[in-house]
């Protein structure tokens, strides 16, 4: 999987700015607020349609223009393919594969991979369970496009059923309940999907992510990652889990009333991270909790290379300065020319001479790209 070019119009900070990639890494070069993370961040909206920043789609267009696009060329096994992506500033956004609008998002998704990596991922340690959740989903969308419709299903029950419980606050407590039971039984089919697939990917993520963390660790550390789903997941069978979601939904029925929220579903999961047993955000210090999110990432990578049997992109946000130089090594070794990978610093001496006459170096100013010299 190759990235040949990508085409910037009124994104972010980008006015009409076009970057052809000529090389397995290519580093970007420049001070902080020059435009550096914006080029990563179009690149994962190619590949996964969200943002690690959760920006609306209003964010993203430059200032006093209706509509930014982002286009790229992307090379692969089965051939050669144009992606582009619309977003407006007041409207809904639209995806093109090579110059054929898309009706259905899932069909736009999987054409591109890519593993972001920043600075902000040491919230996946230290953040709240949505931080842990948006992670997985984000992951699973690549594994399985069809997630993508499977969320939005999830979500937009959870909606609408949060909606009549705010409703029911204000009448008899017998008036809406048939209403009431209608999307219970809809909760727990959409949110069985749901937890069922965050549950096999994680079956697969945590044996690989506890063996890039063990390695990065000289073996002194076992990481354990499990998923602890709100609704008991004791057998993993449809019907099953769908029993137990009612079942809890029962339980938490007054509560829910009272606080006129939904309790129950995937939307209060947790993913449970913990270092020799412990909780990771109570353990140690910075550098080893970065160990984890690098063992993490590097899983990633590995599990798509895996599931889609083309390596994936890899996109590295400002992370180097944040990673001390044995574990900058560990990472640099690992990807070697393995993956295309695209690098943002703001200086050069984080590289040693072989990675930098092996990498393609663009220096970025202002929203505009230029060649280093």
């Amino acid at each position: 999987m190759y990235l040949k070019t990508l085409h910037l119009r009124h994104f972010r900070n980008y006015q009409d700015q076009e970057v052809e990639f000529t090389a397995a890494k290519t580093i970007l070069v420049g001070n902080n607020a020059q435009g550096k993370s914006n080029l990563l961040e179009a690149v994962e909206l190619l590949a996964t349609l969200r943002s690690h920043r959760m920006g609306r789609d209003r964010d993203f267009v430059q200032e006093g223009e209706p509509v930014a696009k982002i286009s790229a060329t992307v090379e692969r096994q089965n051939g050669v393919s144009d992606l582009s992506l619309t977003l407006r500033r007041n409207g809904r956004r639209s995806v093109a594969l090579n110059g054929e609008t898309l009706r259905r998002q899932m069909d736009f998704l999987g054409v591109l991979n890519a593993v972001q990596f920043s600075s902000l991922d040491l919230e996946l340690v230290r953040g709240s369970p949505e931080v842990r959740r948006n992670w997985l989903d984000t992951l699973l969308i690549q594994l399985e496009p069809v997630y993508v419709h499977i969320l939005q299903q999830y979500n937009h029950v959870l909606r609408q059923r949060n909606a009549l419980l705010k409703k029911l606050q204000d009448s008899a407590p017998s008036t809406h309940n048939s209403e009431l039971a209608l999307w219970d039984a809809q909760l727990a089919i959409t949110g069985t999907r749901v937890i069922r697939r965050r549950d096999r990917a994680l079956q697969r993520l945590a044996p690989l992510a506890a063996a890039w963390h063990s390695s990065i660790s000289g073996s002194t550390e076992v990481l354990q990652i499990t998923y602890a789903p709100n609704v008991p997941l004791i057998q993993t069978h449809p019907e099953e889990v769908q029993q137990a979601f009612l079942t809890k939904i029962q339980q938490r029925a007054v509560a829910e009333l009272h606080r006129n929220t939904t309790l129950v579903g995937p939307h209060r999961d947790e993913v449970e991270l913990t270092i020799n047993q412990t909780p990771a955000r109570q353990y140690g210090s910075q550098g080893q909790q970065r160990t984890l999110v690098l063992a993490l990432k590097l899983a990633e990578l590995q599990l798509i290379e895996e599931v889609i049997k083309e390596p994936p992109l890899l996109l590295l946000d400002d992370v180097l300065a944040e990673l001390d130089p044995s574990r900058q090594n560990q990472l640099l070794d690992a990807i070697q020319d393995r993956f295309q990978t695209l690098i943002t610093t703001t200086h050069l001496s984080s590289f040693d001479s072989q990675w930098l006459n092996s990498s393609q170096v663009i220096c970025v100013q202002a929203g505009k790209i230029s060649k280093s010299a």
